[in-house]
């Protein structure tokens, strides 16, 4: 029986509002999401990199940590990767060229990593230019999103962005159970290798990105020459020079910046409790899922919600819920029958639910905030304080655990390390009120996106939120350590 055009037309449309979430699926909407895709499933790698780190170069917990916030300082740099992608175009064009760059630079830092690298400093140069790859890829992606979303109905806001960031947790649910199952059948090597092939989909599906030469959309040189670069700095001068910008940015670093005990876990999971990293490849699946859970309750029923009721309750619980910790490190749960295994996965389950819901809020209105021009170039510099945040993180977590004498074996001290970070979450709550109140997102319905000559501080405000696409601070995110902070 053939199927009626009025058929077909129902199941696209109904596709469309299902899966792309109201957006078209042109071919330069999936190059888009593609990217964030493989983003997902570098997480492949997450698990061979922490195993090479402990294993096979014999690293302390406080090592670890100190050199995942080394590996950070692509993302906190991240401003330069837009200025030139906003500023100099190659052969005319400020997007294609730049992604093709990171897909290849991306494949040579896996490859290090599965054949010439042999030290600490060396891991942590191929890693971060595994990092860097990645950063530059993230930016002009965004700018891509900032680009679209700037044009989308306020019934539709946040759409995109929930798209892009439920297609990257896809990608890595997809690899999620992989990354701990190639562990137990072949070497860390040879899983940076087979992660080293990902990268050259972004270089290939660069191709697909719909991109007019600048030559062809100005009368001059504009983005080629030097004085374009003083008009951007001028705008991104007078939009962080905004009030409504730059205290919820403070508040997001002091958010983000208080210090993880996450290289500790690692090694209390593996060296304490014996999880093999098949199981642990488990665990990064039920996070993956969680993701995906977290991204569809906010587009489903909190996207209205205030940024302070989300931020305030999700930390509280947070803090809360990450005490739970403490039975695990004691081993209490075993007193009240709860194997450890399933313990962990409850716990990550929860967690990273809430770290997307967390973040998700701040998403929506992040792309109002980029004036035409400078997109990837602002969006980058907003994100990098984040990322900054996330180095001073690890550092501090470094120092807790030199302080209490954790190593690779001795985890007398970690239910103190617990406590502390999770009590330091609780920090940043007094200063809530500098985030933007239900009211002034609300009255922003039906405004522009700002203007290069915008000088209304009210109406900058009513529409911007710093984008930090890695807001969640470590107690509630589960990341991959060659993407600090996102």
């Amino acid at each position: 029986m053939l199927i009626s055009a009025s058929g077909l037309s129902k199941v696209k449309d109904s596709l469309k509002e299902k899966i792309f979430f109201g957006q078209e699926p042109s071919t330069e909407l999936i190059a888009i999401l593609t990217v964030y895709f493989v983003q997902g499933i570098l997480g492949l790698a997450r698990l061979a990199v922490s195993f090479f780190f402990k294993d096979e170069l014999g690293l302390s917990p406080a090592e670890v940590s100190s050199l995942l916030g080394i590996v950070a300082l692509p993302w906190i740099i991240k401003p330069v990767f837009g200025f030139v992608s906003d500023g100099l175009p190659i052969f005319g064009y400020r997007r294609r060229p730049y992604l093709i760059l990171s897909g290849i630079l991306g494949a040579i830092s896996w490859v290090s990593m599965a054949t010439v690298v042999h030290t600490p400093m060396a891991a942590v140069g191929a890693i971060a230019l595994g990092s860097l790859s990645v950063a530059v890829s993230d930016v002009i992606v965004d700018s891509l999103v900032v680009e679209r979303a700037r044009v989308e109905s306020q019934a539709d806001a946040g759409s995109l962005q929930s798209l892009c960031w439920g297609t990257s947790a896809f990608g890595g649910l997809i690899t999620a159970y992989f990354s701990g199952w190639l562990l137990e059948h072949f070497s860390t090597r040879t899983v940076f290798l087979i992660t080293a092939t990902f990268p050259l989909i972004v270089s290939f599906i660069a191709w697909f990105i719909t991109e007019v030469p600048v030559s062809k959309t100005e009368n001059s040189q504009a983005f080629a020459n030097w004085s374009s670069v003083n008009t951007q700095i001028k705008q991104l001068r007078q939009a962080i020079a905004q009030r409504t910008i730059w205290l919820p940015t403070a508040f997001i670093f002091l958010w983000q910046a208080t210090p993880t005990a996450d290289a500790a876990f690692f090694f209390f999971t593996t060296n304490e409790l014996g999880f093999e990293p098949e199981f642990l490849g488990r665990v990064r699946l039920v996070t993956s899922i969680a993701s995906l859970v977290g991204v569809w309750i906010f587009q489903r029923f909190l996207k209205g919600v205030s940024f302070r009721v989300i931020f305030g309750w999700s930390t509280l619980f947070s803090a809360v819920l990450g005490m739970s910790m403490l039975l695990l490190v004691t081993h209490t749960n075993r007193s009240l029958g709860i194997d450890d295994r399933w313990f962990s996965l409850g716990d990550s389950l929860v967690l990273t639910v809430m770290g997307q819901i967390a973040y998700m809020p701040v998403l929506v209105l992040a792309a109002r905030l980029c004036p035409p021009g400078v997109e990837a170039t602002l969006f980058a510099l907003l994100m990098s304080v984040s990322n900054l945040a996330s180095l001073a993180s690890y550092q501090m977590g470094a120092i807790l655990m030199r302080w209490f004498g954790i190593s690779q074996n001795n985890f007398d001290l970690l239910w103190l390390l617990v406590v502390i970070t999770n009590l330091s979450t609780l920090l940043p709550l007094p200063f809530l009120s500098w985030l933007p109140a239900k009211e002034e997102i609300t009255a922003a319905s039906g405004q522009p996106a700002i203007a290069p000559d915008a000088t209304d501080n009210k109406e900058i405000g009513q529409t911007l939120l710093p984008n930090l696409s890695e807001l969640v601070p470590s107690s509630l995110r589960q990341e991959p350590v060659e993407e600090p902070a996102e």
